[in-house]
């Protein structure tokens, strides 16, 4: 039989993309506050409370997130922890069928039900904690939210039924969250929601990227600020040419294009052709002239035939993306594509995505070959097996190209110049220029 503590302890486990981490750190800062012992994606048994938030994206996130609570939901039964909650976009959509099929979990709560949640564990709402968070990323780097839900319409996508209608945060709560950060020793800021470019259009009754960039410019001890997911339907070019004059906003941008078949494109309402997606790439091109350029694409949406995915290929091969990564369609409920037969088997989804990231390796590989020779800004992430591992301004991370250092003593948290000797698909190595 386990010996509890008085005290209750947490673990807060956080499955899915980085807005959901951003979630769990709030939930965690709450908790905190409220003098309770928490830990995040701890493997120690020593917890008696286990709050769960799920992703409901794609079909493989759904049965991570059912797997993770049946694991945990056994625990429970055994008297390995006392409580369970779940909460996040899987429960936000499917709690009724998750009430039903796993009655074993204490409460189900959705994507804005913060307080209940720290209510349901018998802790307070804090109002004066707004703008505090305590991070789990590494103390150099943060994801800032800047708002919540979307407006877009693509069909293939149920985010908007999980996480509801695009709302902005102010330019001051975002600047004062900003603030908060480099106090805690921030130095990258990583700016994410589902559709960056909608910014402001709540708020301001006009697109304010670039003046909440300017805001966040502003602030002492952030060095990098890093743009993630914006809609290429109408985006707002200012954003680049405010990139291209800035020192501290990275010529990196991540803009999921899903494809480029007009075709597909129309069927997936993606509000786009390709002569616009062709005419947005080569005005970034020109304008950053240094541009990381990131993009996703889904393969297997409901009537992709193999001349429209051939289209997809030929132009991915035209080597437009330093980095791209690549979905497989899932057939998701009460998206308009649902309406549409699911008519490209798995095994040929499957078969597509490993094509597309074999032709992206090969452009990958050329590409760091390229930099051999070079020296570049890499800012350390952490110390692995003896060596340093770090990012240039051109990677995310998690998701991007990593710079491999061997060294005596590096800060983990600073920049340095660093010279590329060597290079792999997706890795760079290299010396501490002298």
């Amino acid at each position: 039989m386990k010996v509890r503590n008085k005290k209750k302890s947490l673990n807060v486990i956080t499955l899915g993309c980085s807005k959901n981490l951003v979630d769990s750190e709030n939930l965690i800062t709450q908790l905190s506050a409220n003098d309770l012992q928490v830990r995040h994606d701890s493997d120690s048994p020593d917890h008696d409370v286990v709050i769960i938030n799920t992703c409901g994206f794609i079909d493989r996130a759904k049965e991570e997130s059912v797997d993770t609570i049946l694991e945990y939901s056994k625990l429970k039964k055994q008297g390995e922890i006392s409580e369970l909650y779940v909460m996040g976009c899987l429960s936000e959509r499917y709690r009724d069928d998750l009430q039903r099929e796993i009655p074993n979990v204490d409460g189900y709560f959705g994507t804005t039900e913060l307080p209940q949640i720290l209510s349901a564990v018998g802790a307070e709402y804090r109002d004066e904690l707004l703008g505090e968070r305590i991070t789990t990323t590494p103390a150099h780097y943060a994801y800032l939210k800047i708002a919540e839900g979307c407006n877009r319409t693509c069909s293939f996508c149920a985010i908007p039924l999980m996480r509801g209608k695009h709302i902005s945060q102010s330019i001051e709560q975002l600047v004062e969250q900003a603030r908060a950060h480099a106090r805690a020793g921030v130095r990258e800021l990583i700016l994410i929601s589902q559709e960056l470019t909608y910014y402001g259009l709540d708020l301001y009754k006009r697109r304010a990227l670039v003046d909440l960039l300017q805001a966040l410019e502003q602030v002492d001890g952030i060095d990098w600020i890093r743009l993630h997911y914006a809609y290429p339907s109408k985006f707002p070019r200012e954003i680049l040419d405010h990139m291209a004059g800035s020192s501290k906003i990275c010529s990196y941008l991540d803009m999921p294009l899903q494809h480029i078949s007009d075709t597909v494109l129309k069927r997936m309402r993606r509000q786009i052709t390709r002569r616009d997606t062709q005419e947005l790439i080569d005005y970034a091109r020109a304008t950053v002239p240094n541009l990381t350029l990131r993009t996703t694409m889904l393969v297997g949406h409901p009537g992709e035939t193999n001349e429209e995915f051939d289209e997809l290929c030929d132009f991915v091969s035209e080597g437009h993306f330093d980095r791209l990564g690549v979905f497989q369609y899932s057939h998701e409920e009460d998206t308009s594509a649902h309406d549409m037969a699911d008519d490209v088997p798995s095994s040929l989804k499957e078969m597509r995505a490993q094509t597309l990231m074999e032709i992206q390796s090969d452009i990958s590989l050329k590409h760091n070959e390229s930099l051999v020779g070079k020296t570049m800004k890499v800012l350390i992430d952490d110390r692995v097996d003896g060596k340093y591992r770090g990012r240039t301004e051109g990677d995310s991370p998690e998701v991007d190209n990593e710079v491999w250092i061997e060294a005596d003593y590096l800060r983990v948290g600073d920049f340095y110049d660093v010279d590329i000797h060597d290079a792999s698909e997706y890795d760079l190595f290299g010396s501490v220029k002298l």
